[in-house]
């Protein structure tokens, strides 16, 4: 199973967008899905500031901003181990 962890900030709409494009591929490829609210942790809103949503898998960088359900669907069957 796959560890997919979004960092995002509420009332941002790209943020909506791409955890509904990994709830899309929830019942299609395991995966686990952590939210991080990058306001409730200073170091993280210095370092990614209005720079998101960010998603990682597996707690790697994957992508910033949007991703297609192709693009995520193709990174989570790379990574598989």
């Amino acid at each position: 199973m796959r560890t997919v962890t979004l960092y995002h900030r509420s009332g941002c709409h790209l943020c909506d967008e791409m955890k509904k494009v990994v709830e899309s591929l929830g019942g299609e490829i395991p995966l686990r899905l952590e939210e991080v609210d990058i306001e409730t942790d200073a170091d993280l809103v210095r370092r990614y500031g209005n720079d998101i949503p960010v998603l990682l898998i597996d707690e790697q960088e994957a992508f910033r901003h949007r991703v297609t359900p192709g693009q995520l669907r193709r990174a989570l069957r790379s990574t598989n181990r």
